[in-house]
């Protein structure tokens, strides 16, 4: 087990209170982001059973299905909460820990995935650490995944809310869009998000290379948000999620559009199989 993490108390205090383990699975937004992960993923896994290490994996959400697919997983999280939810997974190990300072040793795992740290450390140093130990404790070749938040997300976001009308949130989105930095104004904790070059950048800064970047749940994901909350309709299984979904594909070689989803995923390692 590494150190104590030490992580900003109020993302603590809000994963605590938060139900993340069912996020993903309650509306048609978290399930284009948990499908859409799961599948970009899977065409870039080696054959189970490979051993995987799940940073800043949560309450285990993926960890799940990738132990059901015979993978070796293993979580660490900074959240108490969520590594003893994690934990209760058949085929999981969990234990507490920091992204930048992992317990493995050396070359000891077949896949790295960072799927939630990079947006809860605000210092472009302690992203960079949390990639290069990721880099460190990947066997050479391995597959290392790190995802981010869109920088233009909470811009896109409110207007599917309507947030956006209110000036104190106009300000955070001013903040945010010129620096990155999310300060909490309302449903998420303190954050800091990235545009898909910056995270390329990082992860080259990390040593490592040729990074495939992918817009997660596509350009489609804000009508789904607006209508969800609009109607009070849970559109998952619906033709407006099928058509969501088709367009997340679509956009997937089009450089331009990465950012326009809410989540950005970069895959270093051996091409899709």
């Amino acid at each position: 087990m590494t150190s104590n993490p030490v992580v900003r108390p109020e993302i603590i205090e809000f994963y605590t209170r938060s139900n993340e383990a069912a996020r993903l699975q309650t509306t048609a937004t978290g399930s284009l982001e948990f499908t859409r992960t799961r599948e970009l993923l899977r065409r870039h896994l080696p054959p189970a059973p490979a051993r995987v290490l799940d940073v800043g994996g949560g309450p285990g959400a993926h960890a799940r299905w990738l132990a059901d697919d015979g993978y070796i997983v293993h979580v660490v999280d900074p959240v108490p909460k969520h590594v003893t939810q994690a934990a209760t997974i058949d085929g999981v190990t969990a234990e507490l820990g920091d992204a930048r300072r992992l317990a493995a040793a050396a070359g000891t795992y077949d896949v790295v995935l960072i799927l939630g740290p990079l947006y809860h450390l605000h210092d472009q140093h302690d992203r960079i650490s949390a990639l290069t130990e990721a880099a460190r404790v990947a066997r050479p070749g391995g597959v290392i995944a790190a995802a981010a938040i869109s920088r233009y997300s909470p811009l896109l976001d409110y207007i599917a809310t309507t947030g956006i009308t209110e000036p104190r949130i106009q300000g955070g989105v001013r903040d945010t869009l010129a620096q990155g930095r999310y300060s909490g104004q309302r449903g998420f904790t303190v954050a800091y998000f990235q545009t898909s070059s910056e995270l390329c950048a990082e992860i080259t800064d990390a040593g490592l290379t040729d990074p495939t970047i992918y817009g997660v749940e596509g350009p489609g994901w804000v009508a789904v948000k607006a209508i969800e909350k609009y109607t009070g309709a849970n559109l998952m299984g619906t033709d407006m999620y099928e058509a969501a979904l088709a367009a997340a594909r679509m956009a997937e070689p089009h450089a331009a559009l990465s950012d326009a989803s809410a989540h950005v995923l970069a895959i270093t390692g051996p091409g899709p199989v």
